[in-house]
């Protein structure tokens, strides 16, 4: 009877789960994977761009140019290499920031811990574009506020120029480090909280110390949000867009640009064709869903309880 019971009120608890992830999942089926399954035949025509009255099929022809057309691999592969480099710089981040406030906010009392939280999570809230190109400003070669202030104490001997290859990449992967901070350490937190009290203690009685029980208890128990947060940031780092834009990348900083402003203006046809396009996300991205699978397999491989 008590088992009965039980499965009653867990059946109850995953019904209300799924009915407040319903609208999340309805509105993430019909603008991320119905657009990207209805476009997908798209790849195997030559549709130029989304007002092209004429569309033939050519088959596998627009993937075989991106690895033969010469105007299309200086156009594609340089912005796939700097996506690769900046999502290296941003899986850092994730640990750096995500992680460290995430612990944190577990060992902070629960009066602290509300404020933390929301100014931690603050810059996820506002706008990329907009903080972006607020960060440009400040760093403008001749009146960017940052620039006179270092240059006045002395830090530095010329303006700071995000429109170079490293500054941009380094500047970028730090902003966004910054913005996604609240959202990583968000998901990290919910790994921290599923940790029974008890095991804790009892490390703690043992004589475990902080870094003992970082490595043999808390990372262990977190594989799911360490899974999650690896999973998001693969992806995230080729779909970043708002950011880049706002360091100049469709305007005049190429060195800002990654690929999915190249997927953008291929797809507009600035450069390139819609097909292209297509065809080019699905070269990038098949092999992202392949290594999302292998970290779900790895997950549940190593997951404990």
């Amino acid at each position: 009877m008590a088992k009965s019971a039980i499965s009653l009120i867990q059946k109850k608890e995953n019904r209300v789960s799924m009915l407040f992830a319903a609208p999340q999942f309805i509105l993430y089926f019909l603008f991320v994977l119905l657009p990207f399954v209805l476009s997908i035949p798209v790849a195997f025509t030559d549709y130029v761009n989304f007002t092209d009255p004429k569309a033939e099929f050519v088959g596998f022809d627009n993937f075989v140019r991106i690895f033969t057309s010469p105007a299309l691999a200086k156009w594609i592969w340089p912005t796939v290499g700097r996506t690769v480099i900046f999502m290296l710089g941003n899986y850092l981040t994730v640990f750096l920031f995500g992680m460290t406030f995430a612990l944190m906010m577990y060992e902070l009392t629960r009066k602290i811990q509300k404020g933390f939280f929301v100014i931690i999570y603050l810059p996820y809230i506002i706008s990329g574009l907009g903080v972006g190109m607020f960060i440009e400003l400040l760093f403008a070669r001749d009146s960017g506020s940052l620039n006179l202030l270092f240059q006045m104490l002395g830090l530095i001997d010329a303006p700071i120029n995000l429109k170079t290859a490293g500054n941009s990449l380094v500047a970028l992967t730090l902003f966004v480090g910054w913005r996604y901070a609240g959202y990583n350490m968000a998901i990290f937190l919910s790994g921290l909280l599923t940790i029974p009290a008890t095991t804790i203690d009892a490390a703690k009685i043992d004589g475990a110390n902080y870094l003992q029980r970082l490595l043999h208890i808390y990372f262990p128990q977190m594989v799911p949000s360490l899974s999650i947060a690896t999973i998001s940031c693969l992806v995230g780092s080729f779909a970043i867009f708002d950011e880049p834009v706002g360091f100049g990348a469709l305007y005049g900083n190429d060195h800002a640009r990654m690929y999915a402003i190249t997927l953008f203006r291929m797809g507009s046809g600035t450069n390139g064709a819609l097909s292209e396009a297509v065809a080019s996300s699905i070269v990038v991205f098949a092999p992202l869903i392949v290594i999302a699978l292998l970290l779900f397999r790895w997950q549940k491989r190593h997951q404990n309880y």
